[in-house]
């Protein structure tokens, strides 16, 4: 099993009088590190699954001498797929305002829920972390460097699902039960959802312009249906950890673009089965914006992973100039130029680094990338 870096986060986290939260995408390896972090400790240890219909209606609207009767005196109260649950944050108010001393870890693959139950109870009561598909970093410490280099390509085009990593022959295969349905299936329950079709056409279209500006107009025409509702199911993606946004970055140069976003995906290996194009990567076209994808994903994996917060956004201007990745880390920014070929020279737009000589821009390729992943 792979060990996953977040776990490290959470253990420090422990014992701090707050509900740790993880969020994370299905399939990404919540429950199996749940159950890493109970690692024999099932004495101590209650363990609450959300998928099953019987926890659900006790843990609904539940009392606070229910609550006593079910704890007993279990020090630690892990509860699964908590998004299920409705008024869930009223009920970890209630087990945390009572039980100081019990740890509490909840986790949930959709944040949309999640998040609108739990924000306001909790205030001030929690620690939120996200769990992502399995990182560059942690390949490296589960094999070595030597196996992450001879499988770049190949993680690249299939992506760092946990199931896909550890089942090399099925991989396509599980890519593609993913994409059909189950990895958005929250957005699919979601009772605005009348179309689930119009999803699946929609991240067609997202995947089909990872690395340029996405514009709401156009999809809304393709597509049949009102700007508004590709914005609002765009949001939910997002919510359910399928995609994410960068935004422009701009100081209010007038060349510059405003109010732009770039979308990508948080493993590429799902946007290559909603294309269902598993070509290798040096017979593709897209062999570019591919590794930017990637890459991308991977940098805000190891943020994550690091317990770090940061900005993130892309640079370009209205005549084309552009930077592909800008990190924003306190008071810190760096910027990054991705491409696949080492050997080719890149030329850094002269005119970012005139309007930001304070910010040092890096090129990753597929020879240096490491340095930047681990």
């Amino acid at each position: 099993m792979i060990k996953r870096q977040l776990q490290n986060i959470i253990d420090k986290y422990f014992y701090q009088g707050k509900i740790i939260i993880i969020y994370g995408a299905r399939q990404v390896g919540k429950t199996t590190l749940i159950k890493s972090l109970i690692n024999g400790n099932d004495n101590d240890t209650l363990f609450l699954n959300c998928d099953d219909p019987p926890v659900v209606e006790t843990l609904t609207n539940i009392s606070l001498a229910e609550i006593k009767l079910i704890i007993t005196d279990k020090k630690n109260i892990f509860i699964d797929e908590a998004q299920r649950i409705k008024n869930i944050g009223l009920t970890l108010k209630l087990i945390a305002d009572n039980f100081p001393e019990k740890q509490i870890v909840v986790s949930g693959s959709s944040s949309f829920d999640l998040a609108n139950e739990i924000n306001e109870p909790l205030t001030g009561r929690k620690y939120e972390l996200m769990l992502t598909p399995i990182s560059v970093s942690e390949i490296i410490n589960y094999h070595d460097y030597l196996f992450l280099k001879s499988s770049l390509k190949y993680r690249v085009i299939y992506g760092m699902y946990p199931d896909v990593v550890m089942n090399h022959k099925n991989a396509k295969k599980i890519l593609l039960n993913l994409s059909t349905s189950y990895l958005y299936k929250d957005v699919f329950t979601w009772q605005g959802i009348r179309k689930p079709e119009v999803i699946q056409k929609l991240l067609k279209a997202l995947a089909l312009q990872i690395g340029s500006e996405v514009s709401y107009n156009e999809i809304s025409n393709t597509l049949g249906i009102s700007k508004d509702t590709v914005a609002s199911y765009i949001q939910l993606l997002e919510q359910t950890f399928v995609i994410f946004r960068l935004s422009s970055f701009s100081r209010n140069i007038r060349t510059e673009l405003k109010h732009k976003s770039k979308i990508y995906f948080w493993d590429t290996g799902v946007r290559n089965a909603l294309l269902n194009n598993f070509l290798p990567l040096d017979d593709r076209p897209d062999k570019g914006v591919l590794w930017e994808n990637f890459i991308i994903a991977e940098r805000i994996k190891l943020n994550l992973n690091n317990d770090i917060n940061a900005n993130y956004y892309f640079w370009r201007t209205h005549q084309q100039q552009e930077i592909d990745f800008i990190e924003e880390v306190e008071n810190t920014i760096n910027a990054y130029e991705i491409k696949w070929n080492a050997n080719k020279k890149v030329r850094i737009p002269k005119k970012f680094t005139e309007n930001y000589p304070e910010i040092s821009v890096n090129i990753i390729d597929s020879k240096n990338f490491f340095e930047y992943l681990i």
